[in-house]
């Protein structure tokens, strides 16, 4: 009896959980977030984690490795992280040309006085 009950409410659970959900998936050459936490030691050097962004600059999937997990590339600077990362560490990257800040002209004059 109360197995049966147990069994009802996590079957109720999953399947709000289900339709609430969509899985993530990418192909290879999709370019993705990279989320910082304190679990991938990106931030350890950082002093104030709260101001750091909790995704960093998109980088490009190589291959997938199993069913929730991709090899991703890394700059040298991060070459001490292991290059596969679960699907819960990563969000799809969308190009947005909008967001691309364009920086005023420069104009130097070599007369300085």
């Amino acid at each position: 009896m109360i197995r049966k009950k147990i069994k009802v409410a996590q079957d109720r659970q999953k399947n709000y959980h289900d339709q609430r959900s969509k899985p993530l998936e990418f192909q290879v050459g999709d370019h993705v977030f990279f989320r910082v936490s304190p679990i991938t030691e990106v931030d350890r050097a950082l002093k104030s984690r709260k101001l750091f962004p909790k995704f960093i600059v998109p980088f490009e999937v190589l291959s997938r490795v199993g069913p929730v997990a991709y090899h991703i590339s890394l700059p040298p600077n991060l070459s001490n992280l292991h290059h596969v990362f679960h699907v819960s560490l990563l969000r799809k990257y969308i190009p947005d040309p909008s967001y691309v800040i364009e920086p005023d002209p420069v104009q130097v004059q070599e007369n300085l006085s």
